[in-house]
């Protein structure tokens, strides 16, 4: 058990609720009005004093499209915005007790959780060799295994180096799809063992089909998702 595990151990129950205070979806999607784009400088973002570094620094973002404008107006990078980033264990959790659940969004929406300095396209260098597994889940557990995989990626448990980019959560009328990108698509060891851990923290049924989609197969198709078959 590393560090960060021992330290954030949940009390809470097996929906993902811990009585953290939400704030509502203006405020999020207004929290940071930098866009994916923006050259605007930032403050880098240090431990305080007596908090628990994390291995990484990780940046929250959230996406949204708008459902009054159609779909092929809106750009990826006008739709995505930087929420924050965060250097400790104590900072990730004043952040994230203040974020809306994943169960509680509505539409079209999207929370990443990346290593700082990566943004979450396919286009960015961190991630053009790279791909994503991804699983689709039934409405009502989006919440609860989206805090498991965040918490699995800044706890280390993965065990694969610097190969984890990111984690992403989208939100769909029908479904919810959880994914988790990599560095290195053809390195079929590591992304093995990344499907394996995934199954791990997550507690998959044996059954569970878990799709690997390359970034590259996303730029072709202009895809982020196949349209598979719903698995969990």
């Amino acid at each position: 058990m590393s560090q960060f595990d021992e330290y954030c151990s949940l009390d809470g129950d097996d929906n993902g609720n811990h009585e953290h205070p939400v704030v509502n979806r203006h405020e999020v999607t207004e929290a940071d009005r930098t866009s994916v784009n923006s050259n605007v400088p930032r403050k880098t973002v240090t431990p305080g004093v007596g908090e628990h570094r994390l291995q990484y620094n990780y940046t929250f973002w959230f996406s949204r499209r708008t459902q009054s404008r159609p779909a092929i107006t809106q750009s990826y990078e006008d739709n995505i915005r930087q929420i924050g980033t965060v250097a400790s264990v104590e900072q990730f959790w004043k952040l994230y007790s203040h974020l809306v659940r994943p169960g509680d969004l509505t539409g079209h929406s999207d929370f990443h959780l990346f290593k700082e300095g990566i943004k979450p396209m396919w286009e960015d260098k961190a991630n053009r060799s790279g791909g994503k597994w991804i699983i689709r889940l039934r409405k009502g557990l989006a919440s609860r295994f989206w805090e498991n995989i965040i918490l699995a990626m800044l706890g280390e448990q993965f065990m694969v180096g610097e190969e984890i980019c990111g984690v992403v959560v989208s939100v769909r009328f029908q479904e919810d799809i959880l994914s988790i990108w990599n560095r290195t698509a053809n390195d079929h060891m590591t992304t093995s063992r990344i499907r394996d851990t995934l199954r791990r923290i997550l507690n998959l049924p044996p059954n569970t089909i878990m799709e690997y989609k390359t970034h590259n197969d996303s730029l072709r198709d202009n895809s982020s998702f196949r349209n598979t078959k719903l698995t969990v």
